[in-house]
């Protein structure tokens, strides 16, 4: 499929993240590949030392990554629009330093991304607690996140189904979590429906169908990410994605520029997989 020429994979990854695979070219080029306008990239976040360090740059490492977007958004200028972005790590008491880290760059786009299956969050909110207890802390945390401030989006929500995925019921959750939306609309951030939940132990896109109704309903803003960490993802699955935002009400789908969100019409994106490509 190819997509309408205005079209951003607004989330993926690079070797310094530890666990993703290839070149950024090669992100771009699938991309172009496939008729997006652009990319942001999003790699996780520094965080203090001994953080959670196996699986996200250090911050000694930050101005390579700064490096390493901006030679390929140069070297693919005309051709695919690459962008600096972020997935930057939230964890209660931890909004100071991100704020400053957020500042450390020119970003274009900052993804909120609460990991439940980290062993710091494991630590300090699976300890003791009852599995619902520890998937309602998940949710909590996602509106305590967007109430931040720190962030133009809220990445792979409901992600917490893949800790325990074979007793996940979001019907369990369903009054927290309409409560929890309730806050993310009121803080005006957007959420993202992330495409890579179909290759995961809960095979369904984050967040899965019930979420996105009820976000659907209080007009929370929805960017679409493929959270590529390796090249072939990159706008992987965006048909299915837009057709179930469409089902679940959505008209629109929105990106990021600069930290100012930009909206397209679904219908508009379908309509060019019919317009044939110029070469």
């Amino acid at each position: 499929m190819t997509y309408q020429p205005n079209m951003y994979d607004s989330h993926m990854h690079t070797t310094l993240c530890k666990h993703a695979r290839g070149p950024l070219s090669a992100y771009a080029e699938q991309a172009e590949r496939v008729g997006l306008r652009g990319i942001t990239i999003t790699c996780h976040s520094p965080m203090p030392a001994g953080w959670n360090p196996s699986v996200r740059m250090t911050i000694q490492q930050l101005p390579q990554y700064v490096d390493m977007v901006e030679e390929a958004r140069e070297a693919f200028a005309g051709r695919v629009d690459v962008r600096l972005g972020l997935e930057s790590d939230y964890f209660p008491d931890m909004e100071s330093w991100l704020d400053e880290l957020h500042n450390r760059a020119d970003f274009s786009y900052i993804l909120g991304s609460v990991h439940p299956q980290s062993p710091e969050y494991q630590k300090k909110y699976l300890d003791g607690a009852t599995r619902l207890a520890y998937e309602t802390s998940y949710f909590e945390n996602l509106a305590n996140a967007a109430e931040s401030g720190l962030f133009d989006c809220l990445s792979h929500p409901d992600i917490v189904k893949i800790v325990h995925p074979k007793q996940y019921k979001a019907a369990e959750h369903m009054y927290t979590i309409r409560r929890v939306l309730d806050r993310i609309a009121r803080a005006g951030t957007a959420m993202e429906l992330n495409t890579s939940g179909l290759n995961k132990p809960y095979p369904e896109m984050n967040p899965g169908r019930e979420i996105l109704e009820e976000m659907a309903l209080r007009g929370i803003p929805v960017v679409l990410g493929s959270d590529a960490h390796d090249a072939h993802r990159v706008g992987a699955d965006f048909d299915k994605a837009l057709a179930q935002l469409q089902d679940a009400g959505y008209q629109r789908v929105s990106y990021f520029i600069d930290r100012e969100r930009y909206e397209l019409d679904i219908s508009a994106v379908f309509l060019a997989e019919l317009q044939p490509r110029l070469v």
